[in-house]
């Protein structure tokens, strides 16, 4: 694609990367998963206990899937306040889009 790609010096942003193509900067949300469903949850622990946290209207702009298969998936929209979604064949991306998957092990530096 040839984006310019950033990464945030803080942990606390609802965004993992920013993706500059030229004409505009969009925040993406980053996830990996080995079904096929994204939890968009964010999850950590203080002390007292668990913190379960939805992403709020306009925290991000973009949500990129890596499956453990190698097929990645772009959504171009923020999913304010869901729990979870599918990412379906029009998200596709690459080799994922013509129907073909990567196998993980052949990945820059595997996945294990």
């Amino acid at each position: 694609m040839g984006f310019d790609v950033a990464i945030p010096l803080t942990e606390s942003a609802a965004y993992d990367l920013i993706v500059d193509d030229g004409e505009n900067l969009a925040r993406v949300q980053c996830k990996f998963i080995t079904g096929d469903q994204v939890d968009l949850r964010r999850i950590h622990s203080n002390s007292g206990g668990y913190v379960v946290k939805t992403s709020s209207p306009g925290a991000y702009d973009w949500l990129y899937v890596l499956k453990a298969d190698g097929r990645e998936y772009l959504l171009k929209e923020c999913l304010a306040q869901r729990r979870a979604v599918n990412p379906q064949p029009k998200h596709a991306l690459g080799l994922a889009a013509t129907g073909l998957a990567v196998p993980a092990d052949s990945l820059v530096g595997g996945l294990a």
